[in-house]
Formats: structure tokens, C-alpha cells, sequence
């Protein structure tokens, strides 16, 4: 339980420590917080910085923004107006999902407890991941305080799948322009969500943790109609944008900075056991309902056209369209890609010369 000038609320997930957004501060006293000397469950953690780099920081409060809203601690902070998300990649992403927070909650003050319960009241990425995850997954008979021990114990004691998240929050943010902000993605956006949930069970499945890892996959497959086997080997930078009806097999690999939008299957040509399952290049672009079928090597920075069934092995940086799907150029002198088209998200270019005619 912790006191506001008077009042008081419980913190859903009981950090040890509470934001700056939630402190009780005098209106002429600025907040300092100096993340070098920051415990792990400080706003800051250890590791966000070098030791040698790590920088102090200073959160000046308006006096005019804490009283505004009475008492209500969530609008303690800057208004609307006031606070200035800067997009600078150098930054920390949790400082600025917070800031990102504010601003949403003091536009949409109805959203305040939400925003309080999944972001605000963490002290953490991977707490506020794990909570956020944990309730989206839990069901009558799996209570969400127990997947969030699951949960925040792997994303805690992980580094590279953390460095995973974060990179994936960039790409959605840069690559989708449907995407508000970092914090919206993280709150809304079901293939975000899905990804990070397979990496937790991508972990426990390599730790022998079988049970755990496809149960795991069975709720998000259930709650967010992505199914990724968590034996698959997915990168960093992912962009899985709408992701309803995904479907990736056991032994299929991603790499990194990888687009892929809804209704793809990554999947087998039949029974066959062992490595079946198709392999991704760094910066594949791959269109809505498309089919990868088999053990095959779709190249680095290759583009798949929406609807094609893919069956063998694409070159890199050449684009490959239809059912069958054929290579935009010809097999003899394929038309190459002078551009990444995970980041371009160009679903059209070079194709009317592989199309004739215009519908």
C-alpha cells in the first residue's frame, strides 16, 4: 500500500520500487534519479547503461501540471502539452514508453487505470512484459500471477531475447505505419505480443522444458490465432503485422529484421520428420497469405508477393509472385532488389513486370 497526499492505492504487480511518475514530491522540488546507483527494481536497470557511461537524470515537475488534476497521482506528471517524446534510438525504450504513457493517459484520462495497472506501476520492461503477457494468456484454470512467475522469470535472466523485444518494438514503430508509439504496440498489437510469448517458450523448449513451452503456444494460439511452434527459431527486428493466422512449423528459422504479414504459413510438405520447415533470410518481406512450403531457403532481402506458393528455394534480393511462385524476371536474369524490403514494405514494386495486364 502506498500514500499519496492522503490517499492511497495498491500497485497490481507490488514493485519495490515505484516509478518517478508516482512520486509524492513538493511542487518546488525537482526529482533526481541517478541510475548508477539504481537496484534492479529501480526505473532504471543496471545493465541499460555502461558503467563507465551512465549518465544522471533529472525530471523536472511543473507545479502547475501536479495540481491540475487534483489528486489523481497518475496526472502528477507533464501534460499533453508539456512533455515531448523525443525519437531518439540512443534513448532508453522504457523511459520513453513511460513518457509515451503519460501522454496517452492525460489525452484518455479513462484509460488511466489501465495504462497505471500495465505500464506506469512497473519498474521494468520485463515486468511490465511479463504482466501485460501473463493476463492476455491466463484462463480459469491458469491464473495470471503464476504465468507472470513463469514470465518475468525468463525475461529477467535473459538478456538477448530482452535486446529481442526492444528491437521488435523499433521495427513495428518504423515499419507500420499504422503504429501510434512504442507503447501502443506493446499494449495492442497482438504479433508484438505473440513473438515475445514464443520467445519465453523458444527458452523453456530448449531448456527441456517441453510441457511448459506448448502450453504456452496453445494459448497464444488460442488468444491471439497466431500458432508458432516453439521449437521454431525466430530473429530480432520482427515485424509480424496483423499476424492473424500465422502458422510457423517446428524447424523453421526467421532471421532477422524479417516482415511477415498475416495468414503465412511456414510449413511442410508432408509427413516427413527431422529439418522440414522453411528457412528465412535476414530482410524477407512476406506478402498476406502466402505458403513457404518444405525445407527451403528463402535468401537474405528476397520479397514473397502476397498469395504465392513458394515450393523452391529463392535467391536473394529477387522477388518471387504467384501459385506456383516464379521469379519477377525470369529465372535466367531475376530483377534485384537494390533495397531491404522488410524496411521498404514494398509489396509492389517490379511486379508489373511480371503482370502483363491491370485488373
Amino acid at each position: 500500500m502506498t500514500r499519496f497526499r492522503g490517499h492511497s492505492f495498491v500497485s497490481p504487480t507490488a514493485p519495490k520500487q515505484l516509478s518517478l511518475l508516482f512520486a509524492s514530491v513538493d511542487a518546488s522540488t525537482p526529482l533526481t534519479l541517478n541510475p548508477k546507483t539504481s537496484q534492479k527494481t529501480h526505473f532504471f536497470h543496471s545493465w541499460a547503461y555502461p558503467e563507465a557511461s551512465q549518465p544522471s537524470f533529472t525530471h523536472q515537475v511543473p507545479s502547475s501540471s501536479i495540481h491540475k488534476h487534483g489528486v489523481n497521482a497518475l496526472h502528477t506528471g507533464p501534460t499533453a502539452e508539456q512533455v515531448e517524446v523525443v525519437d531518439d534510438p540512443e534513448r532508453d525504450l522504457w523511459l520513453k514508453m513511460q513518457e509515451e504513457a503519460t501522454v496517452d493517459v492525460t489525452a484518455e484520462p479513462i484509460l488511466s487505470s489501465y495504462y497505471k495497472f500495465s505500464i506506469l506501476s512497473h519498474a521494468s520492461l520485463e515486468s511490465a512484459l511479463a504482466n501485460h503477457l501473463a493476463v492476455k494468456l491466463s484462463s480459469e484454470s491458469l491464473p495470471s500471477c503464476t504465468l507472470y512467475d513463469l514470465l518475468v522469470t525468463v525475461l529477467e535472466s535473459d538478456l538477448t531475447i530482452m535486446d529481442a523485444v526492444k528491437n521488435d518494438l523499433r521495427a513495428v514503430k518504423e515499419r507500420d505505419p499504422a503504429c501510434i508509439s512504442h507503447v501502443h504496440c506493446f499494449l495492442n498489437f497482438k504479433g508484438f505480443l505473440a513473438c515475445q510469448a514464443h520467445r519465453v517458450a523458444h527458452k523453456l523448449w530448449l531448456q527441456g522444458r517441453k510441457i511448459l513451452a506448448v502450453m504456452i503456444q496453445n494459448r497464444v494460439s488460442e488468444v491471439f490465432a497466431v500458432d508458432i511452434h516453439p521449437g521454431a527459431k525466430v530473429g530480432s527486428g520482427i515485424l509480424l503485422d496483423h499476424a492473424t493466422g500465422l502458422v510457423v512449423g517446428e524447424t523453421a528459422v526467421i532471421g532477422n529484421n524479417v516482415s511477415i504479414l498475416h495468414s503465412v504459413t511456414l510449413g511442410g510438405t508432408g509427413k516427413v520428420s527431422g529439418d522440414r520447415h522453411p528457412k528465412i533470410g535476414d530482410g524477407v518481406l512476406i506478402g498476406a497469405g502466402t505458403c513457404i512450403l518444405g525445407n527451403i531457403k528463402v535468401g537474405e532481402g528476397a520479397k514473397i508477393g502476397a498469395g504465392s506458393v513458394v515450393i523452391k528455394d529463392v535467391p536473394p534480393s529477387t522477388t518471387v509472385v504467384g501459385n506456383p511462385a516464379k521469379l519477377v524476371g525470369g529465372k535466367n536474369h531475376p530483377v534485384k532488389l537494390d533495397k531491404i524490403p522488410s524496411f521498404t514494405m514494398d509489396h509492389t514494386s517490379n511486379i508489373s513486370e511480371f503482370y502483363d495486364y491491370c485488373v
